[in-house]
């Protein structure tokens, strides 16, 4: 059994994909041409879909956040300590960035559970934090807020109120249950349910596995849940599908080449 299929009323997909492409292989290169072709697909999708861009996601958030530094960043995973570095290039606020483990994975029965993908505890990983004066968490996406409040959850004794937390992008009734424990800033906040009216997506999720994490399975793409790829593209998603394989497969042939 797997999660059920997301069919939210407009889905949002954040471009991780262009700009990564063309910098890794270059801006003429086959797999750059074919991320291109992707987005430039999803676009046509329908009105349901909405691509959003990095760019305008952290000018959001730098807008909206508080003008200071924080003696520690924790990011969450590689796409949290992303964000903190991106953010710390521009405004400098996180001069020290501790980056910690976390992530959900489909239980086979419908749900899911929390993983720290072998690195020890979300209580050890965050001993760093324990003694810091101030501390932000930063992620790239706050939807439903389960390894988010995982994350605060396990901060040190005390540590909550010196917390603030960051991110790009997040679904407006999640941000509400978390304001209640400590400051959160967002780039962009969706209104709507959960699942049934709004879900994010990270395009490269669409293309590289391990964007569906399952316990005690292999990881999967986005592409590799065709009865998703229907939800959300409808008469489109087999074209997306054949998108997003090709170019999976042209980035695993310049990973071999190299």
């Amino acid at each position: 059994m797997t999660a059920g299929t997301p069919s939210p009323s407009t889905l949002y997909i954040h471009d991780d994909l262009t700009e990564e492409v063309a910098h890794r292989h270059g801006p003429d290169s086959p797999a750059a041409h074919r991320a291109r072709e992707l987005l430039a697909t999803l676009q046509k999708t329908g009105r349901h879909v909405i691509i959003l861009d990095l760019e305008r996601q952290l000018a959001g958030l730098l807008a909206r956040s508080p003008e200071r530094t924080f003696a520690i960043a924790v990011g969450i995973g590689r796409a949290g300590e992303r964000v903190a570095r991106e953010l710390h290039a521009r405004a400098g606020w996180f001069p020290a960035i501790h980056r910690v483990e976390v992530a959900r994975e489909e239980d086979g029965r419908g749900g899911y559970e929390l993983s720290t993908l072998g690195a020890g505890s979300l209580g050890q990983q965050l001993e760093p934090a324990r003694s810091a004066a101030s501390i932000a968490v930063v992620d790239d996406t706050v939807f439903s807020g389960l390894t988010m409040r995982a994350v605060l959850d396990a901060l040190p004794a005390g540590a909550l109120a010196r917390t603030h937390v960051f991110c790009l992008r997040a679904v407006d009734e999640t941000l509400a249950g978390l304001a209640a424990r400590c400051p959160i800033t967002a780039g962009f906040a969706a209104p709507g349910r959960l699942l049934d009216e709004v879900s994010f997506i990270n395009a490269s999720g669409l293309v590289t596995r391990g964007a569906i994490r399952r316990v005690g399975q292999s990881p999967l793409a986005f592409a590799d849940r065709p009865e998703w790829m229907r939800a959300w593209f409808g008469e489109q998603a087999e074209e997306v599908t054949a998108r997003c394989r090709s170019l999976a497969e042209t980035l695993k042939e310049t990973a071999h080449s190299g």
